[in-house]
């Protein structure tokens, strides 16, 4: 009779099926999906695909279980080959292997983050299988193809939880109701407010190949990641980084770049200059937790590269930025980054430029740290609705 009772319980909460695509969406969803699994109302589906599943980026996978997570399905969707038309197909497979997934765990919400071509493929089969879309990140501007797929994900998106007021405002100017826009704040900010910041070295030179890193002396942290519609100028611009890294010759802890089109090359130049320089300064790591990730930013002297997570959980720590190329470009910025072309001379220049200054103010342009919870509140009250309609806002300047 209890066993019945229980039953009963579960299936009368709201199940949240979170879509985990790579590394940077769990370190990003990880507090909501803390808040939803504690949440009476809630029930916590987690779905696993992308780079997340593969074994070549570490399967970030083993993280979320061992942080306690059930994942309750895997899919392989990424096709080899890290170019455009790999990307395109894998979109579709994509689409084929989420519809299958949702179809067997009847999700009532599916909560999607940011702007991968995984979290697309998502959308889409969510969308056509009628299911309730939720989206955080929405409404951000970026480089690369990425900044499509952000707004195309927004537009087969139900509810919205942007991560800045200048993001609420364009979703509502892009036609999505303003009742839809639930909550303003990036969740990762949530992990950066409350955890223990100290960095020891095993958390590091534990894991990866290269230079032992003495983390109680500056070093710098490296992600640089293909910029999508620059597809094959991508080798030059990290031969650029290396060089300004060379000439630098300062502790560097490097992480390999994500699946887009043209990160094979960029993994190459890479090997290359192991290689032929033998940098006795670098450590290029495959994968950290979230928690150790942010970690190793708070404490970094400088991050150079053209990561997203550069421009909002560097904001958290004051860390020193130099943003390299046009990956982040149009994004939204605090005083903490300077940008710079992908030219070693200028990169070298710019981040001298950073070590003069030294840390910065923290930033909540992008967070308050308490954003978790008010994403699973959200989520356990909002009316389900699958008839998405286009908000028209009356130009007031026309009469």
């Amino acid at each position: 009779m209890e066993q019945c009772s229980a039953r009963r319980i579960l299936s009368n909460r709201r199940k949240i099926c979170v879509v985990l695509v790579d590394r940077a969406n769990y370190g990003r969803l990880k507090p909501v999906m803390e808040e939803i699994a504690r949440h009476p109302g809630l029930e916590l589906q987690v779905l696993a695909a992308g780079t997340m599943v593969l074994e070549r980026f570490d399967q970030p996978t083993k993280v979320v279980r061992r942080d306690g997570f059930g994942i309750a399905g895997e899919i392989y969707i990424e096709l080899e080959g890290s170019t455009p038309a790999t990307m395109a197909k894998s979109v579709g497979f994509g689409v084929v292997e989420f519809a299958s997934e949702f179809q067997r765990l009847r999700p009532d919400v599916v909560l999607l983050i940011g702007d991968r071509y995984e979290a697309l493929a998502a959308a889409i089969a969510a969308a056509y299988m009628n299911i309730c879309i939720a989206h955080l990140q929405g409404g951000e501007v970026s480089g690369s193809i990425d900044e499509s797929a952000r707004h195309a994900i927004s537009k087969f998106a139900h509810y919205h939880f942007p991560s800045t007021m200048r993001a609420a405002d364009y979703l509502r100017r892009m036609g999505e109701a303003p009742e839809t826009i639930l909550a303003v704040g990036c969740p990762s900010s949530d992990i950066a407010k409350g955890m223990d910041r100290r960095l020891t070295d095993g958390m590091v030179n534990d894991t990866g190949a290269g230079a032992v890193i003495d983390t109680r002396q500056p070093y710098l942290l490296v992600v640089f990641h293909p910029t999508t519609t620059e597809f094959g100028g991508e080798r030059q611009q990290m031969e650029e980084l290396l060089v300004a890294l060379g000439r630098l010759a300062r502790q560097t802890i490097l992480l390999w770049p994500n699946i887009d089109a043209g990160s094979d090359r960029i993994s190459k130049s890479i090997r290359v200059f192991r290689v032929s320089h033998r940098p006795g300064w670098l450590r290029t790591l495959t994968n950290l937790s979230p928690e150790d990730y942010l970690r190793v930013l708070a404490n970094a002297a400088c991050a150079i590269g053209n990561s997203s997570s550069f421009v909002r959980d560097a904001g958290y720590f004051g860390t020193p930025v130099v943003l390299v190329g046009k990956r982040q470009e149009g994004r939204e910025t605090d005083s903490h980054v300077v940008r710079s072309e992908p030219v070693a001379a200028r990169i070298e220049a710019a981040t001298l430029s950073q070590f003069g200054h030294g840390r910065y103010e923290p930033s909540t342009l992008y967070g308050d740290g308490k954003v978790a919870p008010r994403i699973a509140e959200a989520l356990s009250r909002l009316t389900l609705y699958t008839q998405k309609r286009l908000h028209y806002i009356k130009d007031e300047s026309t009469g």
